[in-house]
């Protein structure tokens, strides 16, 4: 069975600069790879793949330009991974599933250091450390995280990633299957939403964390900075503030901004963690359309810092790992407009009503009767 695990690293200076030199040469590829069939589309000749692009760079362009020598200096693997993704994007692009691929700014974009295993000695873990190609041995923070070689964990490949000046790694690890237990538990829904982040069918109500004393009060220190950052930015165009300065307060911004996200997927986790240990034998969710829901621009915030997609992502994962079946419901089931004591639909169903009153005199919690509709719902399809 193969697993991820991210954990921070904790690098010497040497090795952070061969990091950051990868990670920089890796940007530089993939916009170079776009710009060069750009460059070709805007001439009226063909696209170039990945595999021609990579040839094309080692045999012809590098040897005729020694000033891009430099190029070759870091891990190979990693600059051929950046040109395979760039074809990808564009493959995506040509079958028109997302748009035109987008230049990789310096610190703005997420850009990652990649690595396989190649031979028996590379990508090697032991409780306090993991050997990573070209890098050699990184020591580890969280100790004994990852399962060891001794363990029977096997790496297979993994990436190189740096966030707010923090060092992380995230590694593919073959680990020995585990046998799954049958659940045979009743099966339970999950209402997301804005006011909770998620009703249980159980009676169990997860509270929004974003409403938390100590999430406002980061999200107001981070306003705060934010202001300070862009007011040094008008101050160096009249020469009264430096670029160190900037880079100062950017790295201060960009650790609040971390912090906070650190603190809402933590929840998540913990979340998804504890209704997975009930072991139901089934748990249904709602296909909600996200990407929709972003458009109004007084949900937009309070949507994004929910993160429903990856609430969705991870319970899929944890589901798959425990046996237990997920099922989604269509986005247009009214599951909080039918009644579940007589199946009636209440059309005239308002937002502001939080309080489901039904004819037949039936009344419950808006959201708590949307999540025993889920559970008892007939047309779904397994994740």
């Amino acid at each position: 069975m193969l697993k991820s695990f991210k954990t921070e690293i904790n690098p010497t200076p040497e090795q952070k600069n061969r990091i950051n030199r990868t990670i920089g040469t890796c940007r530089y590829v993939y916009n170079f790879y776009l710009a060069h069939n750009k460059e070709l589309h805007d001439k009226g000749e063909r696209f170039v793949s990945g595999k021609s692009f990579s040839v094309w760079l080692n045999n012809d362009y590098i040897p005729n330009n020694p000033d891009k020598a430099w190029i070759k200096e870091v891990y190979s693997k990693a600059v051929k991974k950046s040109i395979e993704d760039g074809c990808t994007a564009f493959t995506k692009f040509f079958k028109h599933q997302s748009g035109f691929p987008k230049f990789k700014k310096k610190d703005k974009s997420d850009v990652k250091m990649y690595f396989i295993k190649n031979n028996p000695k590379d990508c090697k873990c032991e409780r306090h450390r993991i050997r990573i190609p070209t890098l050699g041995w990184v020591r580890i923070k969280e100790k004994g995280y990852i399962p060891t070689t001794k363990d029977g964990g096997i790496i297979k490949s993994g990436t190189v990633s740096v966030k707010a000046g923090r060092y992380y790694v995230s590694v593919l690890v073959e680990i020995p299957d585990t046998q799954i237990v049958n659940n045979s538990n009743e099966g339970i829904g999950i209402d997301l939403g804005l006011k909770e982040l998620a009703i249980v069918s159980n009676g169990k109500t997860y509270k929004n964390i974003n409403k938390s004393a100590g999430l406002k009060k980061l999200e107001k220190q981070l306003r705060r900075e934010q202001r300070c950052l862009s007011r040094k930015y008008e101050n160096l165009k009249k020469g009264e503030s430096t670029q160190k300065n900037i880079q100062k307060q950017k790295l201060k911004v960009q650790k609040l901004h971390h912090r906070i996200d650190n603190i809402r997927t933590d929840y998540i986790n913990k979340t998804i963690a504890e209704i997975v240990k009930t072991k139901p034998s089934y748990i249904t969710i709602e296909d909600l359309n996200v990407s929709g829901m972003m458009k109004n621009r007084h949900l937009s915030k309070a949507v994004a810092s929910q993160k429903f997609s990856e609430f969705r992502t991870k319970l899929k994962a944890k589901c798959d790992e425990n046996g237990i079946e997920l099922r989604i419901v269509g986005r247009f089931y009214p599951s909080s407009k039918m009644c579940h004591c007589c199946g009636k639909i209440k059309k005239d169903l308002k937002l502001s009503d939080r309080i489901y009153r039904c004819d037949c005199g039936y009344v419950e919690d808006r959201d708590f009767n949307a999540s025993l509709n889920l559970r008892d719902a007939e047309t779904y399809e397994v994740a």
